[in-house]
């Protein structure tokens, strides 16, 4: 499998442990709570009543086998994480793999941010009623009032200078992308799956355990 398959597998291989873990972790799906009701002790006509709870989870009868499998995804999950780990130290990135996506996303982020700048324009507006204050009436009372203000919005950078910053981050960001959706298909990772990426947990489980 390549790269971009890999990780995938492995986001597939989390899911699958974490829903294992879920049936694990509830009270209920792994113990059996059996109510016996003493009805004989306060009426001697009655016969007591014994129920058992019903289980939470399809697989009461299989707890023992779901936490193998969870062990077994587990075990999978290293080899693959091996096998990833290798299979991106053999790649010819001045940042590694992970130094280069982290570093992407951050000229993607400032991009956005300069060819915002770059959109905004000088503006002047007017804003009816916008200005409070205080005066004294002809009676020599402190009254308020409000005045329209003129608000003249002027941008304090070089438009031009942003605009080319922005380009240029672009550019590379691109490159850089680019690039490395080549590495995620080109690049093989010496790991087998197991069992289908998509495949449900039910199928998944089902193959482990034989059924």
């Amino acid at each position: 499998m390549n790269l971009k398959e890999a990780f995938r597998f492995q986001n597939r291989l989390q899911s699958l442990m974490e829903e294992a873990q879920s049936i694990l972790g509830c009270d209920a799906n792994i113990t059996r709570v059996q109510n016996t009701y003493l009805r004989k002790k306060v009426m001697k006509n009655f016969e007591n009543e014994t129920t058992v709870e019903a289980p939470r989870t399809e697989y009461s009868e299989q707890i023992t086998t779901v936490a193998e499998f969870l062990l077994y995804l587990l075990r999978e999950r290293e080899k693959l994480t091996v096998a990833i780990c290798r299979a991106k130290a053999g790649l010819d990135l001045p940042a590694g793999l992970d130094g280069e996506v982290s570093l992407n996303a951050r000229r993607q982020e400032i991009a956005r941010l300069l060819r915002h700048m770059a959109g905004l324009r000088s503006s002047e507006v007017v804003l009816p009623n916008g200005g409070t204050g205080y005066c004294f009436n002809n009676e020599g009372n402190q009254v308020s009032y409000r005045c329209d203000v003129k608000r003249v919005t002027t941008i304090h950078f070089d438009r031009n200078k942003i605009r080319r910053m922005c380009a240029e981050l672009s550019r590379k960001a691109d490159a850089v992308s680019s690039a490395l959706d080549t590495v995620l298909i080109t690049t093989r990772v010496d790991y087998a799956p197991p069992f289908d990426v998509n495949d449900t947990f039910a199928e998944a489980f089902g193959a482990f355990s034989g059924d």
